[in-house]
């Protein structure tokens, strides 16, 4: 008698304990989306003679190169400092070489962006991606690994965000619509041409 009464507030606990962890199962914790796994089951990493892995697999058009350019919208540089690659928006991008995520945030003319330092102290920028980052600051990642998507044309509601178009709607940066913007830096902070190191895959 005096252990079964003492026992069932035990059980109790433990139904709740159930109760709460089908809960957050349900509410708090990730699901991976179809078109996530259809990426991973299908998508292929290219890497190149100099042993750097394409960042966009599938896409492969660059719709504005490194060097002296118009500029396409307001804002932005006639000094493109990287390249732009015609990805869509929800397009994933992998990482170029193993390495370190030193930055993820809004970043003025590049609007949402990740920053991987590699190990070899090339920092690697990716812009205009999505604002619902899929990695964090100090995470270290793998060369191929899915890091972000690339991002929609306009946001909102980012306080200082200058970049609009002709509507007056705040845009992800100085961009005219959803594509992939990859800049490179050697460890002296230099910018240099990404393509360098996919002359093999983008000729």
């Amino acid at each position: 008698m005096f252990t079964s009464a003492f026992l069932k507030p035990f059980h109790y606990i433990t139904i709740l304990i159930i109760i709460i962890t089908i809960f957050i199962s349900c509410f708090f914790i990730p699901t991976i989306s179809e078109d996530y796994v259809k990426f991973l089951n299908s998508y292929t990493i290219e890497i190149s003679n100099k042993g750097y892995a394409w960042p966009s697999p599938g896409y492969t058009k660059i719709n504005s190169y490194f060097g002296k350019r118009e500029s396409p919208t307001a804002g932005a540089t006639s000094y493109h400092k990287g390249i732009d690659i015609a990805a869509p928006e929800g397009a994933y991008f992998v990482a170029i070489a193993d390495g370190v995520i030193t930055y993820t945030g809004f970043l003025g003319g590049g609007g949402y962006t990740i920053t991987l330092t590699t190990y070899n102290n090339l920092k690697v920028t990716y812009c205009h991606v999505s604002p619902y980052f899929i990695v964090a600051e100090n995470q270290n990642v793998l060369q191929g690994e899915v890091i972000g998507k690339v991002g929609p044309k306009y946001i909102e509601n980012i306080e200082g965000n200058q970049y609009k178009d002709e509507t007056g709607k705040q845009t992800n940066g100085a961009t005219t619509g959803a594509h992939l913007h990859l800049g490179v830096r050697t460890q002296n902070n230099e910018y240099v041409n990404p393509l360098q190191l996919f002359s093999d895959i983008i000729e």
